[in-house]
């Protein structure tokens, strides 16, 4: 039997011992929990106060409450806030991720760009080139090219998680360049450009390395 409910709030008491239980294998992903009066009993509450602690663990995801059909299991464990975790990661990992993305975006981007989106991104190459300005702004320049590359691949989800990532991004790369500056601008430039051309040229094979390729140098930059 599950422990009982001792200390106030005694909702988020409730809900932590369920989400407990589901942790522990109690009640598994799918499974649906006991009614209302045996769960209340076990937990040692009243039914309005089970009530609120499942409203607050189907709030992050946990459980569903079913019209007519009870409540499920829908998650075993409350995702962490998808900030805090890339406030946590580390750089390496962030840029990892960032080659999923932008290696499979290069290559959407190669079959499905426009003539505007074209225009975009040879625009955004164009702004990135390394002038008289400061880091933050060249920063800010470099991630307006890639945003043009991934919003070339018409992809809403792809969009949005590297969209996700710009704000850690932003913030390594202007600290690696302050403390280390590139040893080639004419080369990480060239890089990029390869990319465009190869957008330009339809050809998703030769997006998707030349994307890898600059991004892989970047993360050994940061190793």
């Amino acid at each position: 039997m599950a422990p009982s409910v001792q200390r106030r709030p005694l909702s988020s008491q409730a809900a932590d011992v369920l989400l407990d239980g589901i942790r522990s294998g109690r009640w598994p992903l799918g499974h649906k929990l006991p009614g209302e009066a045996t769960l209340a009993a076990q937990l040692g509450v009243g039914r309005s106060t089970l009530r609120e602690a499942i409203r607050e663990l189907a709030g992050k995801g946990v459980l569903d409450s079913r019209q007519g059909a009870g409540v499920f299991v829908t998650a075993l464990d409350v995702t962490e806030d998808w900030d805090a975790v890339l406030r946590r990661a580390s750089v390496v990992s962030v840029i990892e991720a960032r080659v999923a993305i932008e290696a499979e975006a290069a290559a959407l981007a190669a079959e499905r760009r426009t003539p505007v989106d074209l225009r975009a991104i040879k625009r955004a190459l164009t702004h990135r080139r390394w002038q008289d300005r400061s880091i933050e702004e060249h920063v800010d320049a470099d991630m307006d090219f890639h945003r043009a590359v991934v919003i070339a691949a018409h992809n809403d989800v792809l969009a949005e998680l590297f969209d996700s990532f710009v704000p850690r991004v932003r913030k390594a790369m202007t600290d690696m360049l302050r403390a280390r500056p590139l040893d080639s601008p004419e080369a990480d430039h060239a890089a990029h450009a390869d990319l465009a051309d190869a957008i330009a040229a339809r050809d998703p094979l030769a997006a998707a390395a030349a994307s890898r390729a600059h991004l892989t140098e970047l993360k050994r930059a940061f190793a």
